[in-house]
């Protein structure tokens, strides 16, 4: 993420990293959980808003989970700052 992973040593900095990347498209395309639950069952990840907030809090998911989710956001570039 921008070049270099300072100052993440943990499984769990990694989780915070991912899931804070996630939030911050959401906020940015204005997308809430339920219009991303929709968006992600046309790629085929069926799940509820609040299955769908609950697996992001915990930050822990798949990477193809993670990239149906950057997808169905729009994003072409995740941005960390």
């Amino acid at each position: 993420m921008n070049g270099g992973d300072e100052g993440m040593d943990s499984d769990l900095d990694w989780r915070e990293a991912v899931k804070r990347i996630v939030r911050k498209e959401m906020l940015r395309a204005g997308v809430t959980y339920e219009d991303l639950a929709r968006r992600l069952e046309l790629l085929g990840e069926r799940g509820s808003a609040a299955s769908l907030r609950n697996k992001i809090s915990r930050g822990r998911f798949p990477a193809a989970f993670f990239l149906k989710c950057l997808n169905a956001l729009e994003c072409e570039q995740i941005r960390t700052k």
